[in-house]
């Protein structure tokens, strides 16, 4: 009795894509990209603090914060919008055939974060802007707490190629 070969598939990266790669032109608007809900800990600010060097005192001192006008020290607004990083949804596996750069951002800081307040974080396509071989994203950067409330409106822009390689 003879035993049939069969040659083993060849290896390919592209096996490994989390989700399905789309082009430009697959995209829609109105598509959300949501980031995992995160409480925030007093440990992520002196982290936040460590790293950006921020040492004004409405950051970690409770009773300057209540003099203040604070119920609470705030959590670093720039820490509030590294939450709206595309890296912690899954748009950069979506886009990851055809993306170029990461072009701009902007945002406004609409409410106080404290410690013990869970963020949930979205990116929404709100444009899509074709430019020949290339075309912008963009999409509505936001970032909700646990009260539903808005505490960061933002927007963020990328360049991808409209034709994969």
């Amino acid at each position: 009795m003879a035993t049939e070969t069969v040659a083993p598939t060849p290896f390919n990266t592209l096996d490994f894509l989390v989700v399905p790669a789309r082009t430009f032109e697959q995209l829609q608007l109105g598509e959300i990209f949501r980031a995992p809900s995160r409480t925030l800990t007093d440990a992520h600010s002196a982290a936040f603090q460590t790293v950006s060097c921020d040492n004004h005192p409405v950051h970690y001192d409770a009773e300057w914060a209540r003099r203040h006008g604070h119920s609470a020290p705030v959590v670093h607004g720039l820490q509030v919008l590294a939450f709206t990083a595309p890296g912690a949804t899954l748009f950069p596996h979506v886009i990851g055939e055809v993306f170029i750069a990461f072009t701009e951002l902007s945002c406004k800081f609409l409410g106080e974060v404290h410690s013990g307040d869970t963020l949930y974080p979205a990116l929404e396509i709100t444009d899509l802007v074709p430019h020949g071989e290339t075309g912008t994203v963009v999409t509505a950067a936001t970032v909700h707490n646990q009260r539903g409330e808005l505490v960061l409106s933002g927007q963020h822009k990328y360049l991808l190629r409209t034709t994969a390689k």
